[in-house]
């Protein structure tokens, strides 16, 4: 059996990689897709405190996550195919302003 360390160790290097990946990429789908590891880190942190203690809820918890997570990922795909066509370019540093 795997210790719940190794889980936990794994899912923080998962977040943070995610976490970097957000701070630094300019291409917002780059970014969507650092948020996506990022809430999956969140759903491996959730599972092995679950088989720690041995209930469901972690389960429970990550399954809410993931359907969240494919919510984010549908209203953030729209919003970039919206500004791809109106700015001709999904690079966040072209998207702050508001202008157009």
């Amino acid at each position: 059996m795997v210790p719940i360390t190794y889980y936990l160790l794994l899912a923080a290097a998962l977040f943070c990689m995610g976490m970097f990946g957000v701070l630094v990429r300019t291409n917002a789908l780059v970014v969507f897709m650092c948020v996506e590891l990022m809430l999956n880190a969140v759903n491996l942190t959730f599972l092995a405190f679950s088989r720690m203690h041995g209930d469901g809820i972690g389960h429970v918890s990550a399954f809410f996550v993931i359907a969240v997570a494919a919510a984010e990922a549908a209203i953030g795909l729209a919003i970039v195919i919206a500004v791809f066509r109106s700015r001709g370019s999904v690079n966040v540093d072209d998207i702050r302003t508001m202008k157009h």
